[in-house]
């Protein structure tokens, strides 16, 4: 079963993507075989595109917040049947034996996951190339459903910026009576405030840009505080249960650490990297207070998240754009100009 796959492609760092033909792999007896019908624009896109975090392989087809349908499925694939609606996120495989997969949590393997794009996969060597593609070969396992009648444009974003505020919430208890802050307003900060005031949460947004408390609260902010006005974070003080800090490059976190609450934890989700300035450790050891890490979510906390947003009639807020204006968008979410992530048609492929 030869697959020829049209996407787009970055052909090496730092330059325009370009319309790229390529083959998929053969399909095993657990893969399930998915038309793509939109794929969401994430900021690590770009990351990886442009070889930040370095291990950039070209051709590069980034991608990794897919809603389509399903076309072929192997003879041993149970979960999935032709016609389903399926959506698959960060990661495509993992090691599915080590301590973090056998509790469900694959975005920890300990032999590392397989990445929906510029990885290689574990079994036959090949490249994984991303969902800026009209078709995608993943194993069911990694395969999530769809619920029907969620608006799929507003969909995709769910598989990356939806189920990375999802994980902390859930681990870190989030429910009615938790006060929950999230730091800035983005693609991961808008899905923040949505998930966390559906669980029951009292939202407050803390941002450095005075124009964004309307927004903030027609997503589920109750509270905005200015993080550059003293007064503000002074009265914020011993507050929050949780911080999720969306913010995607080095910051400093120690204007935060008084406004946890008794055992309060920051989580940072946004950035990777050395902190600077230092932390201040005298709010963490006078209160017990913690400062964590989390990325995305685990499969099975993925379909959680996808269902509990079907329930509740939950989505990103999108710009649907078509493909050959993939370039502009990029250029335009390193402006940050964007409401709230760019979500790719990929039927303008065709």
């Amino acid at each position: 079963m030869v697959m020829n796959v049209k996407g787009y492609a970055a052909l090496a760092v730092k330059e325009d993507l370009v319309p790229h033909s390529f083959v998929r792999r053969d399909p095993r007896e657990d893969d399930v075989v998915i038309d793509i019908l939109y794929s969401g624009v994430c900021h690590s896109d770009i990351h990886n595109a442009y070889n930040d975090w370095g291990g950039a392989k070209y051709p590069m087809v980034p991608g990794h917040e897919i809603i389509g349908r399903v076309v072929h499925v192997g003879k041993s694939v149970t979960k999935f049947a032709v016609g389903d609606l399926a959506g698959v996120g960060c990661m495509v495989d993992s090691c599915q034996h080590c301590s973090a997969c056998e509790q469900g949590l694959e975005q920890y393997c300990e032999e590392g996951n397989t990445l929906t794009y510029n990885d290689i996969d574990r079994h036959d060597g090949l490249p994984t190339f991303g969902g800026y593609s009209d078709k995608i070969v993943v194993t069911e396992k990694f395969v999530v459903k769809v619920p029907e009648g969620i608006d799929l444009r507003g969909a995709a974003p769910l598989l990356c910026a939806g189920i990375t505020t999802w994980s902390p919430l859930r681990h870190w208890q989030v429910g009615e009576g938790s006060k929950v802050a999230v730091v800035g307003l983005g693609g991961l900060g808008h899905m923040a405030i949505k998930l966390a005031n559906a669980l029951g949460a009292e939202v407050t947004l803390f941002t450095r840009s005075p124009g964004k408390e309307a927004d903030a609260r027609r997503l589920g902010a109750s509270h905005v505080v200015l993080s550059t006005d003293p007064e503000q974070m002074k009265a914020s003080a011993n507050q929050f249960d949780l911080i999720i800090d969306t913010v995607p490059y080095v910051h400093d976190l120690n204007p935060y650490l008084p406004t946890l609450a008794l055992s309060g934890t920051l989580v940072l989700v946004g950035y990777l990297g050395a902190l600077d300035p230092f932390l201040n450790t005298v709010p963490l050891i006078l209160g017990r207070k913690s400062v964590a890490g989390s990325v995305i979510g685990g499969i099975a906390e993925t379909q959680e998240m996808l269902d509990f947003c079907g329930q509740h009639g939950i989505t990103a807020d999108v710009e649907v754009i078509n493909i050959q204006d993939i370039n502009s968008a990029w250029q335009r979410m390193l402006k940050s100009d964007v409401k709230y992530r760019f979500v790719i048609d990929i039927a303008s492929l065709k």
